[in-house]
């Protein structure tokens, strides 16, 4: 499959990108939205990102086919990791969801075509008018792709032209997904563009800042600060900074037969995506007073991730992670050898490939990641919020195995201490497209509002 030059990503690496060009891109995204997307109604977009969705999913889909032949050596990441990536984000892109997420964060299905009014409004003799920026600016992660392909579906759907600057060597997948709404509709496609480069080029993104109305960034904090300072003053700015997952076991989660499925569910959590990202798990909490102990659990998960190395391959890593990797395995090396009462670990051999480092100290520990997950034990929900006291703000995802009833007394609590996503052990990578990253309603986020009292 020979993908044709339509986006700056497509030029070969020797091509160098003006601030001439940058400038020239922006003015013809916003032509192409005026005469094309803007015009265009929102079922008309759900329908043709719905259909996009389903497409990704088939595997004779010429996108995903290249996607899963060129994707490991692309992006790091195994065939295996790529394809189960790519189904979970694929399969909630659905018509349906997308018309809930507009309801759940917008009020009204058509609230971007015209004037709406939900009850209350029309009582009160009122309606609303939601709308999207011209010009829309991503500087998107180099870790995963969701994210970033998450971003162009959220553009669509406001009617913005869209400027996505990748990481240098990160824009592969989000290409791919821009040829593929291209191939589905050529003058959506036109509203489009995708690049990269390497953050901090000013000559650059002093001309994309300048021309864009909102900017979307995602990267650590000193990044995102150094964005925010450098946008004009009436340019929106969101920005999702660094945040850290963890998972919380109670002891009656192994009951009544789940034990397996809850080891599973845990490593298919550290697998996804190779636990990169925001949402992967640092360490996985399990309550103590059950008919498994903490300790025996992380030598069923050090099994289960040996298996899946067999089935779901690590993708290829750096030297300088390699080395992080050995050289913490060190440290508990020694450790277990002095105190194997409070401190064990399993690893693969020959490899760095997955790491289990299993502690009775329950203090919040931050993973090398890379497939590299501590378990520890703890008394209740209390200790664990103690524990990880130090990261309070900065957690998005607590994935929980518990019975129904526990588990919604868990996600109260959770809530309550800050946490902005609870979910289900085993889909803390895999969010629903109405989830609030960050707490924050995605779409909402975006659009600025007109109200009609009549």
């Amino acid at each position: 499959m020979n993908l044709p030059n339509y986006f700056f990503a497509d030029l070969p690496p020797e091509a160098e990108l003006t601030p001439a060009m940058l400038a020239e891109s922006c003015r013809v995204l916003k032509r192409n939205r005026a005469a094309h997307l803007a015009p265009r109604s929102t079922a008309s977009l759900v329908n043709l990102l719905g259909e996009l969705g389903e497409n990704w999913r088939h595997a004779e889909f010429p996108f995903r086919k290249f996607a899963l032949a060129q994707g490991p050596a692309a992006t790091g990441f195994s065939r295996a990791t790529l394809e189960r990536g790519l189904d979970s984000f694929f399969r909630v892109l659905t018509a349906e969801n997308l018309e809930t997420l507009i309801v759940q964060d917008l009020g009204h299905a058509q609230r971007l075509d015209k004037f709406m009014a939900s009850l209350a409004e029309e009582t009160a003799g009122r309606a609303a008018l939601a709308r999207g920026p011209e010009l829309l600016a991503h500087i998107a992660a180099g870790n995963i792709p969701n994210p970033t392909l998450t971003s162009i579906v959220l553009g669509m759907l406001t009617r913005s032209a869209q400027f996505v600057k990748c990481a240098r060597g990160a824009s592969f997948l989000p290409r791919l997904f821009a040829h593929s709404i291209y191939d589905a509709d050529k003058k959506i496609g036109g509203c489009l563009e995708i690049a990269e480069w390497r953050g901090g080029d000013a000559a650059l993104e002093s001309i994309l800042f300048a021309e864009a109305d909102c900017v979307t960034a995602t990267g650590g904090d000193e990044a995102l600060a150094d964005i925010r300072a450098r946008l004009p003053g009436t340019t929106r700015f969101l920005g999702y900074g660094h945040q850290l997952s963890f998972a919380a076991i109670t002891s009656d989660a192994f009951a009544g037969g789940r034990l397996r499925a809850t080891v599973a569910n845990a490593a298919m959590d550290v697998v996804a995506w190779d636990q990169q990202g925001c949402l992967s798990p640092h360490v996985i909490y399990v309550e103590t007073g059950g008919n498994v102990p903490p300790e025996k659990f992380a030598e069923l998960l050090a099994a289960e991730l040996a298996a899946r190395e067999a089935s779901e391959p690590r993708g290829n890593i750096s030297v300088e992670e390699a080395a992080a990797i050995a050289s913490r395995r060190g440290i508990y090396e020694v450790r277990a050898a002095h105190s194997p009462e409070t401190t064990r670990h399993w690893f693969s051999e020959g490899s760095t490939a997955w790491t289990v480092v299993f502690e009775a100290e329950p203090r919040f520990q931050t993973s090398c990641l890379n497939r590299f997950i501590y378990v520890k034990g703890v008394k209740d929900l209390a200790e664990v919020l103690q524990a990880a006291d130090e990261v309070r703000g900065k957690v998005s995802t607590v994935g929980v195995a518990a019975t129904e009833t526990k588990a919604r007394e868990l996600a109260l609590q959770l809530a309550r201490w800050g946490a902005s996503r609870v979910c289900p052990l085993g889909q803390m990578q895999n969010p629903p497209l109405t989830w609030r990253h960050d707490g924050r309603p995605m779409l909402g986020d975006l659009v600025t509002w007109t109200d009609f009292e009549q």
